[in-house]
């Protein structure tokens, strides 16, 4: 698999592309299997119709990986909070964390229960051309833990901030049981057929630097690690975003560092390139127009060259308006511009 091969630094005839949430309202056959499914989890839990709207960009862009259709809720969900996803308002939980009790009180072994998600896998797997790759992903501890303890999405993540530096202890043992919970999720997506796994710390930017390496990155890298000792032939993936400030202080046991459209690809480069495959970082709204999608195009090349090293990305994910012809161009363009 070319994708797979660009994961270990190996060469391959082109750089290879896949897109943060390529599989999404852009395009109108998702629109119509997310109606037919009825809720958001509805359809992350319907196997058939997951399976479907996860292989929808690759028959139809072309893209070297499909990703998983899931969420990174599904997570906290099994382990014992209630979840709705609110038309227009996005993720909420029942009931938050707040205490040690409330910590306890989720359920441990809860990724035993995700069998839709590892089902879903299994049929992606056997339906996918076999040259092309399966990536399985689940949230940073950090991130989950957020919308654990605020209940939904947060612009300033005052609970969560507050827990961290008035009662840290209590947040590292919420930390603590979503990592063990990430190890045993990410182990049995690879088990049921995911070719490589990726983990999004969507919220990293949340935090200043000292913070994000003592209550993120550092189970980032448990994670990671535990995960290249099981399994040294799976790449492992990882997309913290909007910490272009601390990449003096990335380390760890992985293969391919997802670079934001905030981080300057060039710095990235500098700082990581000699130690990770760099993946990104196409701002997406540029896809909006043609002459701006190449030139962002054209300058990540020139920066990467041709030679391995990146997989082509970008910097997050799609827009759910951007011009679907556009998209099928971008994945055109880089394919030829970058062919050795």
């Amino acid at each position: 698999m070319i994708f797979i091969d660009a994961c270990f630094k190996k060469p391959t005839p082109y750089t290879p592309i896949w897109l943060m949430r390529q599989a999404g309202r852009y395009l109108s056959e998702y629109k119509e299997v997310r109606k037919k499914a009825g809720s958001f989890l509805d359809l992350c839990q319907n196997v058939a119709l997951a399976t479907e709207v996860t292989l929808q960009p690759v028959d139809i862009l072309g893209v070297d990986a499909a990703i998983l259709f899931s969420d990174i809720l599904v997570v906290p969900y099994e382990m014992g909070l209630e979840l709705e996803f609110v038309s227009g308002e996005g993720p909420k939980f029942g009931r938050t964390i707040e205490s040690v009790h409330d910590v306890e009180s989720l359920k441990v072994g809860a990724y035993k229960n995700l069998s839709y998600v590892y089902d879903t896998i299994s049929s992606v797997r056997q339906k996918l051309a076999k040259d092309k790759a399966l990536i399985g992903f689940c949230g940073a501890p950090w991130t989950l833990a957020t919308y654990m303890v605020e209940g939904q999405g947060s612009k300033t993540y005052a609970k969560s901030k507050k827990m961290l530096y008035s009662n840290p202890a209590l947040l590292h043992s919420l930390l603590a049981k979503i990592s063990e919970e990430l190890k045993g999720y990410l182990s049995a997506q690879i088990e049921a057929g995911a070719n490589a796994v990726q983990i999004f710390d969507s919220w990293a930017s949340a935090l200043e630097k000292e913070a994000y390496l003592e209550f993120s990155w550092r189970y980032i890298k448990d994670i990671a690690k535990y995960l290249k000792n099981k399994y040294p032939h799976i790449p492992v993936m990882c997309f913290p975003k909007g910490i272009a400030g601390f990449l003096d202080s990335i380390d760890g046991e992985f293969d391919v560092f997802g670079v934001d459209w905030s981080t300057p690809l060039e710095l990235a480069k500098a700082k990581l390139g000699a130690k990770y495959v760099l993946q990104g970082n196409l701002e997406p709204a540029r896809l909006y127009d043609k002459a701006q999608m190449e030139q962002g195009v054209d300058c990540i090349i020139k920066i990467m060259g041709k030679n391995g090293g990146h997989i082509f990305n970008l910097g997050h994910g799609m827009i759910p308006d951007l011009p679907r012809q556009n998209v099928i161009e971008l994945v055109k363009m880089v394919r030829e511009r970058t062919k050795r």
